[in-house]
């Protein structure tokens, strides 16, 4: 099963909408930690990181870590806007892999 991590700009709630075992950043106690050293713990222990914020593809490179980063665009990050999202989030977990970006949305 797919381990996911969500990522503390996305509200909690969505957690349930998406399939895979699933985490959120406060869950796992990484609350304000900043986007590098978040993408390198997450490596340690997810299979996926789910975000808003664009600029975490550019903290670090990702293609040099084992861990997938998928970057969500909707008009703002409230579930309302989101769940309209999930169908796609949970087709494209097929295409998970290490070190790969998924665009999900607009």
């Amino acid at each position: 099963m797919i381990k996911v991590l969500l990522d503390e700009n996305l509200p909690r709630k969505l957690k349930w909408a998406i399939e895979g075992e699933v985490l959120t950043v406060p869950e796992r106690g990484w609350s304000g930690v900043q986007n590098g050293e978040l993408l390198s713990l997450a490596a340690n222990e997810f299979d996926l990181l789910i975000t808003m914020d664009r600029g975490m593809i550019y903290q670090r490179r990702i293609e040099g870590i084992d861990l997938c980063l998928m970057l969500l665009s909707a008009p703002s990050n409230s579930l309302v806007d989101l769940l309209p999202l999930t169908s796609a989030i949970n087709e494209a977990l097929d295409d998970v892999c290490a070190g790969c970006v998924i665009r999900v949305g607009r």
